[in-house]
């Protein structure tokens, strides 16, 4: 049966182009290999079912190909499932469905997600439930809507605020669906199309993929993960005189995915380089908490104390707690928090109250909190020992907080290890995932979110992934002697 025409958008060539970054392998083998890369962003999420394709031509102009290697790569992805087409109505992103095991999705069940940078529940949250639904009996005769969110919980994140440096009251927060959803409310309050939004590089992928979606244009500047500060606040100093972004998404505090933090001179500096531009600053303290070398509560202050009224914090017990939980939060002046509630109403009424019970249980428990910490550095320690095993040629600095590790590799491979890795049992994020425009192939994010027995064994399959890839000869041709 022919296949149907989806009502999918369109990416154009040089979109795709900029997605797939450095597909090729060196080797003849151009339709396979570019080919792998489509696969690889269908199935890390980026090319969603429905999506339309560009026309051959037009995607061998943007990648600098022939047609011929264009039309031979379709043919691949259609054999495989991955592409449907239609005569007249060109091609498509499909479900590879039954037909065969996509590179990200090896047989067995034996697969190691090195993907997802987040833990299990943390223990007592049982015990929260519980205790939470005897609590939910004071709420059943309310209305159930709370677009602030709970008074008590927010009394308890505010406290947090204030004990870390930044004085903080409840009615300067609002709790949300998340930190994402936080920083989108933010997003659509602050930019629109063709805005600019400064962000650092690399970064968090689903921020790209946020200011992406409402036609905005994020703008990097780079950090230097290799040592030093990190951050480049001379840069960041000239892109916002240059660029003039409506506002900057930093995370300083143990960043994803360098680990790197911004000691509270840098902030300081920093902060006093947005405030004289005046550009609001949206701080994502997703991992702060995560402090593996210290208390969070004597760690640097917020940068928000040193930015001003302009600087929005959107935090998290995503990673602390659980990502079950699905809640976050915003602290920000309460002239752009009464402005942000009026934003959300547009999108959702308020987060759940029974969720917001369980957690205002967990935020009572610090000793649980000090044991994930401790639980975390375990498994830190351990995926530094098993790369320096496994991979004694790849690179990192040790870093004191988060979840991740990383890693530069001796060679430009990300996208390429990626794709053989899942023949091998294990799935991770390339390099090219953390970049404004693609690119960042030496590098690649390793999470220690698993336990140590986990993290083993899936440095062990990387490493054998890697062999796959190094050194492929740029030519098959060479003399035979």
């Amino acid at each position: 049966m022919e296949a149907a025409v989806p009502l999918g958008g369109r990416i154009s060539g040089p979109r795709l182009a900029v997605m797939l970054g450095s597909w090729r392998q060196g080797s003849r083998q151009g339709a396979a290999d570019l080919a792998a890369a489509i696969e690889l962003q269908v199935l890390d999420g980026q090319l969603p079912l429905g999506t339309r394709l560009p026309a051959e031509r037009e995607l061998a102009d943007a990648l600098g190909v022939s047609r011929t290697l264009i039309g031979a790569a379709l043919d691949r992805l259609r054999e495989s499932g991955f592409v449907a087409s239609r005569r007249g109505a060109g091609s498509w992103i499909a479900a590879p469905g039954r037909r065969r095991r996509g590179p990200l999705a090896p047989a067995g069940d034996g697969s190691i997600d090195f993907t997802h940078a987040s833990s299990p529940a943390i223990p007592g949250t049982a015990a929260a439930v519980d205790a939470a639904r005897v609590r939910l009996a004071d709420h059943l005769g309310d209305h159930g809507y709370q677009e602030r969110g709970l008074l008590s919980l927010r009394e308890k994140i505010a406290r947090r605020y204030t004990e870390r440096g930044l004085p903080t009251t409840p009615a300067q927060v609002m709790v949300t669906n998340g930190a994402h959803h936080a920083f989108v409310l933010v997003l659509r309050m602050l930019a629109g199309p063709g805005d600019r939004v400064l962000v650092e590089q690399p970064t968090y992928p689903n921020a790209l993929e946020a200011i992406r979606a409402a036609h905005a244009i994020p703008v990097p500047v780079a950090l230097d993960p290799g040592g030093g500060r990190g951050w480049d606040i001379a840069g960041v100093d000239a892109a916002l005189r240059q660029a003039s972004p409506r506002f900057a998404y930093l995370v300083v505090d143990f960043q994803n995915p360098t680990g790197l933090r911004l000691d509270a001179e840098g902030r300081s500096r920093l902060g006093t380089v947005l405030a004289r531009a005046r550009t609001p600053v949206v701080v994502d303290e997703t991992l702060v908490e995560l402090d593996l070398e210290g208390d969070p509560l004597t760690g640097p202050p917020p940068l928000a104390a040193f930015a001003g009224d302009l600087a929005i914090c959107v935090g998290s017990a995503s990673k602390t707690h659980w990502g079950g939980l699905r809640l976050g939060w915003i602290r920000a002046s309460e002239d752009l928090l009464g402005r942000l509630v009026s934003a959300r109403y547009a999108v959702d009424l308020g987060s759940p109250v029974f969720e917001q019970i369980v957690l205002g249980e967990l935020l009572d428990d610090d000793a649980a909190l000090s044991r994930r910490r401790e639980e975390l550095r375990g498994y830190r320690d351990a995926l530094a020992g098993a790369v320096h095993r496994y991979l004694p040629d790849w690179t990192f600095t040790l870093p004191k907080g988060g979840l991740s590790l990383w890693c530069r590799m001796p060679e430009p491979v990300s996208s390429r290890l990626a794709v053989a890795a899942a023949s091998h049992g294990v799935q991770v994020a390339p390099g090219s995932r953390f970049g404004v425009h693609g690119g960042l192939e030496r590098w690649i994010r390793l999470p220690f979110s698993l336990p140590p027995d986990r993290i083993e064994e899936a440095v062990r399959r990387l490493s054998a992934a890697e062999a796959s890839v190094r050194g492929t000869p740029a030519s098959l041709d060479a003399p035979i002697a």
